[in-house]
């Protein structure tokens, strides 16, 4: 297996463990946030589909979109999870093809906006959105218990 497609595997696993995770809710929840001001659990979704792309844009395209109350405000505006999750799939299914088709020298040269991860080699960004979802999908277990839902164990 060539190192794109081993990072391109570690982007499908992520994503499948946070679908994983996403199977304790529907549509009804949505909205729910323990509190005014926080994610809802579709501003979630939103949020961890937002900073895949964020990631892709910043090593692969034009570099580092440091707008990040903008960010928040569009991850905020997703009322619907079916719509958060098909911003996920897209986001996903983006990050393994820009990933799984780069060359080694494309994943192992320095991002080139060095205001994030300076010096990192592109690759690395595998390691942030694994490391980003992660938290997300610990957050929405623990939304989960607060709507009295036992959370689905990803890993089985």
């Amino acid at each position: 297996m060539s190192h794109a497609e081993r990072l391109a595997a570690d982007l499908a696993m992520s994503v499948k463990l946070f679908k994983k995770t996403l199977e304790t809710f529907d549509e009804d929840d949505s909205g729910f946030a323990p509190q005014p001001g926080l994610f809802t659990v579709a501003g979630h979704v939103a949020h961890a589909a937002g900073t895949v792309d964020w990631f892709v844009d910043g090593a692969f395209g034009e570099g580092w979109d440091m707008d990040f109350e903008g960010h928040l405000q569009e991850a905020h505006a997703t009322m619907s999870l079916a719509d958060g999750m098909t911003w996920l799939d897209h986001a996903y299914e983006r990050a393994i093809e820009v990933i799984g088709s780069a060359s080694d020298d494309e994943l192992n040269a320095p991002i080139g906006d060095p205001r994030i991860m300076a010096g990192q080699p592109c690759g690395a960004i595998v390691n942030g959105i694994a490391d980003h979802t992660a938290h997300h999908r610990g957050a929405l277990t623990v939304y989960a218990r607060l709507l009295g839902k036992v959370p689905v164990m990803p890993y089985a």
